[in-house]
């Protein structure tokens, strides 16, 4: 079966929440699914002793997922208008794909959560689409036909799916949220198999 790859990084929860409704937009296509991933944290122990399976989540992704995907959603938290350093990592390591030109004309869409409203969603955003674009990957976005966008008083763009997580990173997802979550899932997904 082809799926969407969820990949994501998330410190506290909040972007895992919206992983989960972007995987459910994704499953709302037929004939595809969503797979969920996350990177490992990054720390100072060396890779070689730390553990390859975390102990509870998602598992975590290996190039295969990604090379492998119909379609990709990308998704961060914010570090200082910029995606996470363990999402960035593993990026990083992609090298393999790019010289075989794997992810070519997959489409691929972002999402992220910040602490604040002004906290530089839409660079994180744009800072995610850099590598992608470098794959050859199609980004996807989310239009204004989307009421949501005009609607709401929290996170979401037209770069991709964002929340405003609050300082403590408690603030459950909004309705508008949520919608566009569900929204991005949908739409990677629909134009991964009308480009099958």
């Amino acid at each position: 079966m082809p799926y969407i790859l969820v990949l994501y990084y998330s410190r506290y929860g909040a972007t895992a929440n919206m992983a989960n409704h972007i995987a459910r937009g994704v499953e709302k296509v037929t004939g595809i699914e969503a797979r969920i991933r996350t990177v490992a944290p990054i720390s100072a122990t060396c890779e070689a002793i730390d553990d390859t399976i975390p102990d509870d989540g998602p598992l975590y992704v290996t190039l295969d997922d990604l090379k492998d995907c119909s379609g990709l959603a990308l998704g961060s938290p914010t570090r200082f208008g910029n995606m996470a350093a363990p999402l960035k990592y593993f990026l990083d390591s992609t090298s393999s794909l790019w010289l075989s030109g794997s992810l070519i004309d997959k489409p691929a869409g972002v999402f992220t959560s910040t602490s604040s409203m002004h906290g530089g969603q839409e660079t994180t955003l744009i800072s995610m689409m850099t590598p992608l674009l470098h794959h050859g990957m199609l980004m996807v976005g989310l239009p204004y036909t989307q009421p949501e966008l005009m609607q709401t008083t929290t996170g979401g763009t037209p770069y991709g799916a964002s929340h405003l997580a609050g300082i403590d990173s408690k603030n459950p997802l909004s309705n508008e949220e949520q919608t566009l979550c569900l929204a991005l899932g949908e739409r990677i997904a629909k134009l991964a198999v009308n480009l099958a």
